[in-house]
């Protein structure tokens, strides 16, 4: 498809990408939402738990809503999502990824930007439940990676899944990590760290003979995290390989749903490689479309309905 143009012009505030990215992280507040949450069991006795919320009317129409890095289902971003589509009368499931639900989560492995089984566990169980006759996936960052490289996996996706929006997607993960290992993200990756270093702890109680002291201490950036612990947890050489495999770069071209994907020009956490445009201009599903600002997942919008999750709206319904 031709990339899309965008009509994102934000407050003059808004404009800087950091600060947008701030305060849609950190100081955004989204009320008056309803979450009802429900555990399912995992193949590998693990387990997810997915927060509900429901239109007001009986719908048969579902989005799948997939947090970023280190986010959870009652992260702004996830919760104004919910509220604008459940008004607008869809089901949602917001997912929280393993270990991000606010319960450690059972076994040594945890999730990470290509966990695929995990998001193909919670489909399974929807689909199980023979409620809905369209169902779409809608992702930040992380999530946005994990639901693209899920469509384009050519694997069986089910004919109920209809669509997809994914917001500032980090999908050449090694460019991604290249910026954040930059001062210009410092703060940024400095809040991850500890945040991941903290479950690691945490999970060492659990496995204490698979995370030493050490390999704790020798966490320095996110790089030696996913070396020292993703890559060993999940199944990776390394770090540079889990990006390899992880990246929903290279499955974009095998999407064959309408798939839109919207990721700011000025978003500090993207590197060019993030930026598929001639992938985009080659598959007929995939809408491109980078607005000039936006910074990560940091669209703003009056009323407290952001930019993002308005044109999420706006797509879904025009494929409904």
């Amino acid at each position: 498809m031709p990339l899309v143009h965008s009509s994102y012009n934000p407050p003059l505030f808004f404009k800087n990408g950091h600060i947008s990215t701030i305060y849609a992280g950190l100081i955004r507040k989204v009320n008056d939402l309803e979450q009802i949450r429900i555990r399912i069991d995992l193949p590998d006795t693990d387990f997810l738990d997915l927060d509900w919320s429901y239109a007001s009317t009986p719908s048969k129409k579902l989005v799948i809503i997939i947090h970023g890095l280190e986010g959870s289902s009652k992260r702004a971003y996830i919760k104004g999502s919910a509220k604008i589509l459940s008004k607008a009368g869809y089901d949602v499931c917001a997912i929280n990824l393993r270990g991000c639900s606010g319960a450690t989560n059972k076994l040594y492995r945890s999730y990470h930007s290509g966990a695929t089984d995990d998001l193909r566990s919670v489909i399974t169980h929807i689909t199980q439940l023979d409620e809905y006759h369209s169902i779409y996936l809608h992702g930040f960052s992380l999530g946005g990676n994990l639901l693209l490289k899920y469509l384009g996996e050519k694997r069986d996706v089910p004919n109920t899944i209809k669509g997809a929006v994914a917001i500032s997607v980090p999908c050449q993960l090694a460019d991604s990590l290249e910026q954040l290992l930059q001062f210009k993200n410092a703060i940024y990756a400095k809040r991850f760290k500890g945040n991941l270093i903290q479950k690691l702890k945490l999970k060492q109680q659990l496995f204490p003979d698979d995370i030493s002291d050490t390999d704790i201490e020798n966490i320095k950036t996110l790089k030696d995290f996913d070396d020292i612990y993703t890559s060993r947890a999940h199944g990776f050489k390394d770090a540079l390989d889990y990006y390899t495999q992880s990246s929903s770069l290279q499955f974009l071209k095998y999407i064959k749903v309408p798939t839109l994907i919207i990721n700011a020009l000025n978003d500090s956490f993207l590197g060019k490689d993030c930026y598929p445009i001639n992938i985009a201009k080659n598959n007929k599903n995939i809408f491109l479309e980078m607005p000039k600002y936006g910074g990560h997942v940091g669209f703003y919008g009056k009323n407290n309905f952001t930019y993002s999750e308005k044109r999420t709206l706006e797509f879904l319904d025009s494929i409904t």
